[in-house]
């Protein structure tokens, strides 16, 4: 009988170590401890779900905006994923017949490292590369890029160029019932196949970003005004690019597409600037911003005097700096190297 006992005693133990345990369990494990990012933002997670605190953020305005490329996935080598994805159309995909001026476009990047500046007429090369694909057509051939292999590493694929600490900070904030945004300059389109692949918890509906036309296979030149979706019709790319969603037009489009102001932002450049000045500035609730530096030589392709501009604009504006090289244990996991 006393043995018995003791065995149910150890067993009772054991259980609460280990309740204990998982209560304790740190979410953002890959984060150093000392980081002040982290030590922020765990901070501020007590104060504004504590119901007794005046900070107290109800669930519904528990609202966070993540910009993706730098910020959530790698950006720096060698390009954006979605200028990627462009030169790769237009360069290897022979069942594509590309303008001259794409052409020069593609191969200036990617033999000559010269990137054409965001503009209009950048945008507007980038649209009419998937024009009159269905829109099943272009999330498939994302999800096919993203198998190939990423330049500039080992062992990883164009699909897992997410940053882990970066994703235990989304993880972490749902687990606190924030509804988290994807608010990308990247097209939306592009960006659901990421998602869905490494974030299958953010909806369709909570990814935001650059928009080109959708139109039925059978519009043709007609205005959407002037034509009727008719049964056997099917959304196909339209080729002409809407918005790109950056800088004001972050904060525009989060206006118009969630109505919330939000009270978390997460950016890596001044291209995220309007987006998270308009979280941390004439906000009802406690509101922080918080900004990447580019500044891990080793694990990544940083770029240090960009991260010290950064830091000083962060300095400047009241924002957050996360340093990847001294916030982070790891930026993509152990078995993936920069060559």
């Amino acid at each position: 009988m006393k043995k018995h006992f003791l065995l149910f005693i150890g067993i009772l133990l054991t259980g609460l170590l280990t309740g204990c345990t998982q209560v304790k369990k740190d979410n953002l494990s890959l984060w150093y401890n000392q980081a002040p990012a982290k030590q922020a933002l765990v901070s501020y997670m007590q104060d504004i779900t504590n119901k007794k605190s005046p900070n107290f953020i109800p669930v519904e305005n528990r609202i966070a905006v993540f910009d993706l490329d730098g910020t959530l996935i790698l950006e720096t080598d060698p390009t954006y994923f979605d200028w990627a994805l462009f030169e790769h159309r237009v360069l290897d995909d022979k069942n594509y017949k590309a303008t001259k001026e794409q052409l020069a476009a593609a191969k200036n990047s990617r033999e000559k490292g010269i990137f054409p500046t965001l503009n209009a007429n950048r945008e507007k090369m980038v649209s009419e590369a998937y024009k009159g694909m269905t829109l099943e057509e272009f999330y498939s051939y994302v999800r096919t890029f993203m198998q190939q292999e990423q330049p500039g590493f080992t062992n990883m694929k164009r699909g897992d160029i997410f940053y882990k600490p970066m994703v235990q900070v989304v993880e972490y904030l749902v687990k606190n019932k924030f509804t988290v945004y994807i608010c990308s300059g990247s097209d939306r389109l592009m960006v659901r196949p990421l998602i869905e692949q490494n974030l299958p918890y953010i909806p369709n509906k909570q990814i935001i970003g650059s928009d080109s036309t959708i139109i039925s296979s059978n519009q043709g030149t007609q205005d959407g005004l002037e034509y009727t979706f008719k049964s056997g019709d099917t959304l196909i790319l339209g080729g002409k690019n809407l918005v790109k969603n950056l800088q004001m037009n972050k904060v525009s489009v989060i206006m118009q597409e969630i109505g919330v102001q939000p009270v978390l932002a997460f950016g890596n450049t001044l291209s995220d600037a309007s987006m998270v000045n308009y979280t941390i500035n004439n906000n009802k609730y406690k509101a922080l911003g918080f900004m990447l530096l580019c500044d891990d030589l080793e694990r990544e392709y940083g770029n240090l005097q960009k991260a010290q501009k950064m830091r000083q604009d962060a300095a400047k504006y009241g924002w957050i700096p996360i340093s990847m090289r001294d916030d982070w244990q790891t930026i993509y996991g152990p078995n993936i190297q920069k060559r």
